[in-house]
């Protein structure tokens, strides 16, 4: 398996810990999946999705200012992509101090 594969798997562990994901998803499917789902709860449940986003540890100012700044994109794909960076630079993290 390669080291982009075991990276992509271990998000998908990740981000498993708050959304249902199947297994072996591409990044793509992954942020796809995570759009649909932060505009359900953005429609739907506004504290669960600040929940996770706390959880997380989501920069709260940051994401302010990049909803503020790219108004042409759905407020969903913003948050999911800040999402997928945050769950990211964790997988980075862990990498580096497991070896």
């Amino acid at each position: 398996m390669t080291q982009e594969m075991d990276d992509i798997n271990a998000l998908s562990r990740i981000i498993g810990k708050d959304f249902e994901l199947e297994e072996q998803l591409s990044e793509e499917l992954i942020r796809n999946k995570m759009i649909h789902a932060f505009s359900w709860l953005l429609d739907n449940d506004i504290s669960r999705m600040m929940n996770i986003l706390y959880r997380a540890d989501v920069d709260e100012e940051k994401l302010k200012s990049l909803l503020m700044g790219r108004s042409q994109l759905p407020s969903a794909e913003v948050i999911a992509d800040e999402y997928i960076r945050r769950q990211k630079q964790k997988v980075e993290t862990w990498k580096k101090y497991s070896t």
